[in-house]
Protein backbone atom coordinates (compact mmCIF):
# COMPACT_ATOMS: atom_id res chain seq x y z
CA UNK A 1 0.00 0.00 0.00
CA UNK A 2 1.27 3.57 -0.88
CA UNK A 3 -0.41 5.87 1.53
CA UNK A 4 -0.77 7.81 -1.90
CA UNK A 5 -4.18 10.43 -1.65
CA UNK A 6 -5.71 11.45 -4.62
CA UNK A 7 -8.57 14.63 -4.87
CA UNK A 8 -10.13 15.90 -7.79
CA UNK A 9 -12.39 18.49 -8.75
CA UNK A 10 -13.98 18.57 -5.26
CA UNK A 11 -16.45 21.09 -4.44
CA UNK A 12 -18.31 21.63 -0.91
CA UNK A 13 -21.12 23.95 -0.33
CA UNK A 14 -23.41 25.28 2.94
CA UNK A 15 -26.49 26.80 3.08
CA UNK A 16 -26.11 26.77 -1.13
CA UNK A 17 -22.58 29.12 -0.66
CA UNK A 18 -19.50 27.42 -1.79
CA UNK A 19 -16.98 26.62 0.87
CA UNK A 20 -14.33 24.97 -1.11
CA UNK A 21 -14.34 24.78 -5.39
CA UNK A 22 -12.93 22.33 -7.51
CA UNK A 23 -9.78 21.85 -5.44
CA UNK A 24 -7.44 18.69 -6.82
CA UNK A 25 -4.20 17.63 -5.97
CA UNK A 26 -2.21 14.22 -5.69
CA UNK A 27 -0.05 13.35 -2.39
CA UNK A 28 2.56 10.19 -2.52
CA UNK A 29 2.83 8.71 0.62
CA UNK A 30 5.67 9.46 3.50
CA UNK A 31 4.59 13.09 3.33
CA UNK A 32 3.98 15.41 5.99
CA UNK A 33 1.26 17.85 4.44
CA UNK A 34 0.48 21.45 5.49
CA UNK A 35 -2.88 22.84 4.53
CA UNK A 36 -2.73 26.62 4.56
CA UNK A 37 -4.78 30.03 3.85
CA UNK A 38 -6.55 32.50 5.06
CA UNK A 39 -9.11 32.37 7.97
CA UNK A 40 -12.41 30.87 5.89
CA UNK A 41 -10.44 29.88 2.87
CA UNK A 42 -11.98 26.26 3.82
CA UNK A 43 -9.28 24.42 4.87
CA UNK A 44 -10.98 22.40 7.65
CA UNK A 45 -13.67 21.71 5.53
CA UNK A 46 -11.32 20.45 3.09
CA UNK A 47 -10.28 18.18 5.80
CA UNK A 48 -13.72 17.35 6.41
CA UNK A 49 -14.72 16.32 2.93
CA UNK A 50 -11.67 14.21 1.65
CA UNK A 51 -12.94 12.47 5.54
CA UNK A 52 -16.45 12.12 4.43
CA UNK A 53 -17.67 13.93 7.73
CA UNK A 54 -19.36 16.28 5.61
CA UNK A 55 -21.27 15.94 2.19
CA UNK A 56 -19.78 17.52 -1.03
CA UNK A 57 -20.94 18.65 -3.96
CA UNK A 58 -19.28 16.91 -6.41
CA UNK A 59 -15.85 15.49 -6.87
CA UNK A 60 -13.75 12.21 -5.91
CA UNK A 61 -11.38 11.09 -3.24
CA UNK A 62 -9.04 8.15 -2.85
CA UNK A 63 -6.46 6.64 -0.80
CA UNK A 64 -4.17 4.54 -2.97
CA UNK A 65 -6.92 4.02 -5.16
CA UNK A 66 -9.63 2.93 -2.47
CA UNK A 67 -12.52 4.78 -0.99
CA UNK A 68 -12.71 6.39 1.96
CA UNK A 69 -14.86 3.43 3.54
CA UNK A 70 -12.46 0.73 2.30
CA UNK A 71 -9.97 2.58 4.23
CA UNK A 72 -11.92 4.12 7.35
CA UNK A 73 -10.03 1.54 10.13
CA UNK A 74 -6.52 3.10 8.73
CA UNK A 75 -7.25 6.95 9.06
CA UNK A 76 -6.74 8.47 12.30
CA UNK A 77 -8.33 11.96 12.63
CA UNK A 78 -8.14 14.27 15.72
CA UNK A 79 -10.48 17.87 15.24
CA UNK A 80 -9.83 21.01 16.78
CA UNK A 81 -9.91 21.65 20.00
CA UNK A 82 -12.68 23.51 20.57
CA UNK A 83 -14.94 20.58 18.70
CA UNK A 84 -14.26 18.80 22.08
CA UNK A 85 -16.07 17.90 25.00
CA UNK A 86 -13.50 18.29 27.67
CA UNK A 87 -16.31 17.84 30.46
CA UNK A 88 -17.01 14.34 29.40
CA UNK A 89 -16.12 11.89 32.48
CA UNK A 90 -13.19 9.51 30.74
CA UNK A 91 -9.40 9.14 31.72
CA UNK A 92 -6.32 9.91 29.72
CA UNK A 93 -6.01 6.14 29.51
CA UNK A 94 -9.48 5.20 28.13
CA UNK A 95 -8.98 7.97 25.99
CA UNK A 96 -6.22 6.54 24.54
CA UNK A 97 -7.70 3.37 24.58
CA UNK A 98 -10.81 4.12 22.21
CA UNK A 99 -7.66 4.35 19.02
CA UNK A 100 -7.87 0.36 19.20
CA UNK A 101 -11.64 0.25 18.66
CA UNK A 102 -11.54 0.14 14.94
CA UNK A 103 -8.68 -2.70 15.18
CA UNK A 104 -11.51 -5.06 17.24
CA UNK A 105 -13.45 -7.34 16.14
CA UNK A 106 -17.32 -7.16 16.60
CA UNK A 107 -18.57 -6.96 20.34
CA UNK A 108 -14.98 -7.24 21.10
CA UNK A 109 -13.77 -5.03 24.19
CA UNK A 110 -10.25 -3.75 24.93
CA UNK A 111 -8.30 -6.04 27.15
CA UNK A 112 -4.59 -6.10 28.62
CA UNK A 113 -2.57 -6.40 25.59
CA UNK A 114 -4.81 -2.84 24.20
CA UNK A 115 -4.35 -1.35 27.64
CA UNK A 116 -0.47 -1.90 27.27
CA UNK A 117 -0.40 -0.96 24.30
CA UNK A 118 -2.23 2.43 25.27
CA UNK A 119 0.26 3.18 27.91
CA UNK A 120 3.40 2.97 25.50
CA UNK A 121 1.68 5.45 23.13
CA UNK A 122 1.14 7.68 26.07
CA UNK A 123 4.55 7.04 26.81
CA UNK A 124 5.59 7.95 23.05
CA UNK A 125 3.98 11.78 23.99
CA UNK A 126 5.34 12.12 27.53
CA UNK A 127 1.84 11.31 28.84
CA UNK A 128 2.21 8.05 30.99
CA UNK A 129 2.01 9.90 34.41
CA UNK A 130 -1.28 11.33 33.61
CA UNK A 131 -2.80 8.44 32.71
CA UNK A 132 -5.69 8.17 35.34
CA UNK A 133 -6.41 11.88 35.17
CA UNK A 134 -9.61 13.35 34.00
CA UNK A 135 -9.21 14.50 30.14
CA UNK A 136 -10.02 17.87 31.41
CA UNK A 137 -7.84 18.65 34.01
CA UNK A 138 -5.16 18.65 31.71
CA UNK A 139 -3.54 21.92 30.23
CA UNK A 140 -3.88 22.57 26.13
CA UNK A 141 -1.04 21.16 25.12
CA UNK A 142 -1.39 17.79 27.54
CA UNK A 143 -4.85 17.53 25.94
CA UNK A 144 -3.39 17.85 21.91
CA UNK A 145 -0.92 15.45 23.27
CA UNK A 146 -3.73 12.75 24.09
CA UNK A 147 -5.33 12.83 21.15
CA UNK A 148 -2.35 12.29 19.56
CA UNK A 149 -1.98 9.04 21.50
CA UNK A 150 -5.39 8.03 20.63
CA UNK A 151 -4.48 8.41 16.81
CA UNK A 152 -0.71 6.33 17.92
CA UNK A 153 -3.17 3.81 18.90
CA UNK A 154 -5.18 3.26 16.25
CA UNK A 155 -2.09 2.24 13.95
CA UNK A 156 -3.33 4.30 11.00
CA UNK A 157 -1.54 4.75 7.92
CA UNK A 158 -3.00 8.09 7.35
CA UNK A 159 -3.00 11.03 9.87
CA UNK A 160 -5.35 13.60 9.53
CA UNK A 161 -5.01 17.06 12.31
CA UNK A 162 -7.05 19.92 12.53
CA UNK A 163 -5.09 23.08 13.95
CA UNK A 164 -2.75 20.56 16.34
CA UNK A 165 -0.64 23.58 17.71
CA UNK A 166 -3.09 26.44 18.25
CA UNK A 167 -3.56 27.05 22.00
CA UNK A 168 -0.78 24.91 23.35
CA UNK A 169 2.64 25.71 24.75
CA UNK A 170 5.96 25.29 23.22
CA UNK A 171 6.94 22.11 24.29
CA UNK A 172 3.49 20.11 23.41
CA UNK A 173 4.31 21.68 19.70
CA UNK A 174 7.59 20.46 19.75
CA UNK A 175 6.92 16.91 21.09
CA UNK A 176 3.82 16.95 18.85
CA UNK A 177 5.94 17.67 15.52
CA UNK A 178 8.69 15.45 16.36
CA UNK A 179 5.95 12.23 16.06
CA UNK A 180 4.61 13.73 12.92
CA UNK A 181 7.80 13.96 11.39
CA UNK A 182 8.65 10.27 12.93
CA UNK A 183 5.56 8.68 11.67
CA UNK A 184 6.42 10.53 7.81
CA UNK A 185 9.72 8.77 8.26
CA UNK A 186 7.95 5.51 8.71
CA UNK A 187 5.66 6.02 5.37
CA UNK A 188 2.78 7.21 6.78
CA UNK A 189 1.08 10.17 4.78
CA UNK A 190 0.01 13.10 7.38
CA UNK A 191 -2.29 16.18 6.91
CA UNK A 192 -2.37 18.85 9.00
CA UNK A 193 -4.45 22.20 8.95
CA UNK A 194 -2.20 24.56 10.06
CA UNK A 195 -1.95 28.32 10.71
CA UNK A 196 1.24 30.12 11.61
CA UNK A 197 3.34 30.71 8.30
CA UNK A 198 6.92 31.06 10.40
CA UNK A 199 6.95 27.68 10.84
CA UNK A 200 6.18 26.23 7.49
CA UNK A 201 9.49 25.63 6.55
CA UNK A 202 10.58 24.39 9.11
CA UNK A 203 7.75 21.42 9.70
CA UNK A 204 6.28 20.50 6.28
CA UNK A 205 7.18 18.94 2.91
CA UNK A 206 4.19 19.92 1.06
CA UNK A 207 1.76 22.25 1.02
CA UNK A 208 -1.39 22.52 -0.34
CA UNK A 209 -2.78 26.41 -0.48
CA UNK A 210 -6.22 27.44 -1.06
CA UNK A 211 -8.65 30.12 -0.68
CA UNK A 212 -11.95 28.32 -1.59
CA UNK A 213 -10.20 27.43 -4.60
CA UNK A 214 -6.67 25.53 -5.13
CA UNK A 215 -3.99 28.52 -5.51
CA UNK A 216 -0.83 25.84 -5.30
CA UNK A 217 0.11 22.30 -4.31
CA UNK A 218 3.45 20.75 -3.85
CA UNK A 219 6.97 20.82 -2.40
CA UNK A 220 7.04 23.76 0.30
CA UNK A 221 9.51 25.76 -1.99
CA UNK A 222 7.19 25.80 -5.23
CA UNK A 223 4.45 26.68 -3.27
CA UNK A 224 5.76 29.05 -0.20
CA UNK A 225 6.57 31.72 -2.78
CA UNK A 226 5.52 35.68 -2.08
CA UNK A 227 3.48 35.76 -5.08
CA UNK A 228 1.15 32.63 -4.42
CA UNK A 229 1.10 33.81 -0.20
CA UNK A 230 0.07 37.79 -2.05
CA UNK A 231 -2.34 35.63 -4.09
CA UNK A 232 -4.02 33.31 -1.31
CA UNK A 233 -4.21 36.28 1.86
CA UNK A 234 -5.00 39.21 -0.73
CA UNK A 235 -2.74 40.82 1.59
CA UNK A 236 1.30 42.06 1.07
CA UNK A 237 3.10 40.53 3.88
CA UNK A 238 5.36 43.12 5.91
CA UNK A 239 8.40 40.54 4.94
CA UNK A 240 9.03 39.36 1.81
CA UNK A 241 12.61 37.59 1.24
CA UNK A 242 14.13 35.08 -0.47
CA UNK A 243 13.77 32.28 1.84
CA UNK A 244 10.20 32.64 2.04
CA UNK A 245 7.17 34.69 3.61
CA UNK A 246 7.46 36.10 6.86
CA UNK A 247 4.48 37.67 8.79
Amino acid sequence: MSNAITVNQLQVSYYGKTAVKNVSFHIEQGNLIGVIGPNGAGKSTLMKAILNLIPIDKGEISFDGKTIKEVRKKIAYVPQRNNIDWDFPIIVRDTVMLGTYPNLGVFHRPGKKEKQWAMECLKQVGMESFSKAQIGELSGGQQQRVFLARALAQKADYFFLDEPFVGIDISSEQTIIKILKQLKDEGKTVFVVHHDLSKVEEYFDELILINQELIESGPVESVFKPELMKQAYQTPFPILNDVGVGV
